[in-house]
Order: C-alpha cells, then structure tokens, then sequence
C-alpha cells in the first residue's frame, strides 16, 4: 500500500447535506465539498455555485449527509473489546502477559493488533484518536506510518505506557511506575523521548484490576508526583490525561495541572470551578470525558456474561454512579465535555464510538447535535488539534464522515458509514467485523 496510499488524488463530493459539528446542529442543503491532492478542504459550497475542476474526481452525494470524521479522545488499541479475562488484571496476571507483550514474539503482534484495530476505528468513522495506555512505544510507531500514508488509519495522538504507582492502576502491563516525584519526571521524559505526543496519569484505583473493594477511586499517585508529570509533558506542549475515580482523585489531579479527567466523579462548586479555571493546566482549564461506554455494561449487564469479579462488580457500582452524575453535571455547568469510549475494555468495541454518543443523550442531557458537536469540534479543541481537524472548513484535513441519514435525526446514522476520509484518503465501502453477541446485548440494555 506504501506508495499507492501515499498519493491523495482530489476529489468533489457533490450534492451532500452538511452537518457542520456545531452546537446548534446547523445543517446545509444540496452543497459540494471540495478536496484537493494535499488532503485538504478546499470549499464547501452549495453545488449551484461550485465548479469542479477537471481534474478531480466526481462523487455523487445525493441523499447522503456528510460531516466531521469522529474523533475519540480514550482509546487502547491492545485489544478488541470482548471481555477481559480477571484472572490476567491480577498484578501475577499483569507480570505474565507483560513478560509475553514485550518478548521476541509478543512485539510483532502487538504492532499487528494495534494496526488493525485503528484501521477498525477509521472505517467506522473515527478520523482521530488519542491512546491513553499503550503496551511500549508500537501505537507512536502506527501513528508515523498513518502520517506518511504507509498504513491507513486515524490521526493519532499516542500516549504510550501510562504513569502509574508500582503495583498501581495499569501496572505493570501498560503503565510506567514511579514513587517520587524525580522518579515520576523522569518517566515522563522517558515517553517524550520516544515520541509520544499524548500523556496519561493513573490518580486513582480502577475497575478493571481491582482486587479489594474500595480500591476503584481510591487516590494512589501523589498530587507532587502527578504535577512533575504535568510540568514535563507541558513543557513540551503536550497535554495530560487522568483516570480519575473519585470526587478526591479528581481534586488531587485538577490541582496537579491535567488537562483532561477520564471516567470522573460527582462534582461539586469547587471542583466545577477549578475545571473551569485551572491554572496549574496547559491552556487554562481542563476537560471531562466520562467514557459511559465503559462503565454502564459494568453495572448494567448481568455478571454472569460480563464475566467480572464480584470485587470488580462493587467497585464499578459506585465508580459509574459517579461517571453518569459527573458527565450531567459538567455538561449543565457548560464545562468542556469530550468523546471518548476506553476502547478495548469489556463490551467497548473499536468500532462503537457512535454509542458514547447515545449515551451522552440518555444519561448526561445532550440533545443529538450537541453530543456530534462533543465528539467532533469540542473534542479537537480539547485535545489541540482544532487548527487541523474538528469542522468542515477550508484548509483544515479533509477528515469527513459520509452517512446514509442525517444522524442529527438518529445518531444510529452514524453505525454504518457510507464513506469515510481521512486526511483526504478516502476508505469505500467501510466494513468492520461486529460482535453480534455484544451489540444485540449492548442494544437491548440501552434501548
């Protein structure tokens, strides 16, 4: 594919419905886009007005809608989605499969799993992502050869192993671990040297390698240790990301300076305001992405086919309670809320961005234009790509969702897509392998 993807040829698509991404769900009849051989928009306009230059490609879009390619600001590209298996979130379980991931034979597949898995978001819509939680370094490899358009796939913003405590949320399979802040520093600036441009925090305990109850939220990495990270990944212009599961957790890491809380709690007056005002982040406030996608089918869904732990089970109660309040919450206070789905936990397939949003509409109040705007425009501009990608307009990538129905009337629209470009490299025909199990499950418990 290396040469054959590298070479964008321009292209119009010509009698579309624009979805713009904005808030108020601004929709353009009968209208033509314009890409050129850099990747790039070149105009948006209605298709009276348009000429179309010779050279370009021509795609009829009658009856078809398009808008911004998604963009999901929490994904693992490690595993599909299907259950985890208990047994290896356990710290022996975490040992073994670390050992396994990293040895001679485990690097060549990681490289593989991680490839496919992005070209599953992409042909599902997804046109950027951010990585919080990678085995090493593969995803920061994927993400230069999409760049160079040796491999299909999103934009990628890759975080590599997250910043853990030992033994802590994440380690050792997918985390870095330090005890002091030297420590913390310096395995931040281990990260950057291989080239991440995405940075990850484990402030609290998790679900998913829980082995007591009350540990899920319960605060494990120090305020100190948490803003040495903060400091060197804002240094270097990179912006910060924490699993936080507790109303203290979320405290403790607004005031270490992150920019962006993952899964989240029950907010109150202050923590609402330090959101809002945090100067101790990047750019001045920091954002919520409350990944409903991977606490619900926890609490929702029977044990029995979750296959979690009792002890997982107690924990994600009072974890996803949190979530669900916290996301509603943010999104009434007028808070920067983003999409993202923690790809590659139980019962979060690659593929199913689309539900967050769904979900975002059913349990946080977003009507259907506002969790499109939450997932295209708010989204880049918490994660600092809005200059390249977000919004349908002129210069930016041609990163463009092409659908069979306006998902402003049924965001179910957004589950199959018609067509979908990426930095101007169109994918035809898109088409991922489904779970049926997990998607008949996951619509009836959601229905």
């Amino acid at each position: 594919m290396s040469r054959r993807q590298s070479v964008i040829e321009p292209f119009a698509l010509a009698h579309v419905r624009v979805v713009s991404g904005d808030e108020s769900g601004t929709v353009r009849n009968n209208m033509t886009v314009l890409v050129n051989a850099a990747g790039r928009i070149e105009q948006v306009a209605p298709s009276i007005e348009t000429s179309i230059p010779e050279e370009y490609h021509y795609l009829d879009g009658t009856g078809k809608t398009v808008m911004p390619g998604l963009i999901n600001a929490h994904t693992h590209l490690f595993a599909q989605g299907k259950p985890l298996n208990p047994k290896l979130a356990t710290p022996k379980g975490q040992r073994i499969l670390s050992q396994l991931v990293h040895s001679a034979l485990g690097r060549p597949y990681m490289s593989s799993t991680v490839a496919q898995n992005a070209k599953t978001l992409l042909e599902s819509g997804v046109t950027t992502i951010r990585t919080l939680g990678d085995v090493g370094y593969e995803v920061a490899d994927l993400r230069d050869r999409i760049a160079s358009g040796e491999a299909a796939g999103p934009r990628i913003l890759a975080s590599g192993p997250l910043m853990a405590i030992p033994e802590g949320h994440g380690a050792p399979l997918i985390a870095l671990t330090s005890s002091t802040p030297e420590e913390a520093r310096a395995c931040a600036l281990r990260n950057i040297e291989h080239g991440v441009n995405a940075i990850k925090i484990a402030a609290t305990g998790g679900v998913t390698d829980a082995q007591k109850i009350g540990e899920a939220g319960s605060p494990q990495m120090s305020i100190e240790q948490m803003r040495a990270i903060c400091e060197v990944a804002h240094e270097n212009g990179i912006i910060v990301g924490v699993h936080a599961q507790s109303a203290e957790g979320v405290r403790r890491a607004l005031e270490a300076g992150v920019d962006t809380v993952e899964h989240g709690s029950v907010l109150d007056d202050e923590l609402i305001a330090l959101f809002r005002h945090n100067p101790n982040s990047l750019r001045g406030y920091s954002a919520l992405v409350p990944t409903l996608s991977a606490g619900l089918p926890l609490t929702m869904i029977d044990q029995k086919v979750t296959g979690i732990t009792g002890i997982q089970l107690e924990n994600s109660k009072t974890v996803v309670a949190g979530m669900v309040s916290g996301a509603r919450q943010a999104h009434e206070a007028g808070l920067m809320v983003g999409v993202g789905t923690d790809t590659g936990m139980t019962f979060v397939p690659q593929y199913a961005t689309w539900r967050e949003l769904v979900l975002l509409t059913r349990f946080a109040g977003f009507t259907s234009a506002q969790a499109i705007h939450a997932a295209t425009q708010v989204n880049a501009q918490i994660l600092g790509v809005d200059d390249v990608t977000g919004s349908l307009e002129v210069g930016k990538a041609a990163d463009l969702l092409v659908l069979n129905a306006n998902p402003l009337d049924d965001l179910h629209a957004l589950e199959h897509p018609a067509l979908v470009v990426a930095a101007g490299r169109p994918v035809f025909r898109p088409n991922v392998e489904h779970f049926q199990q997990i998607d008949q499950l996951l619509d009836r418990v959601y229905e």
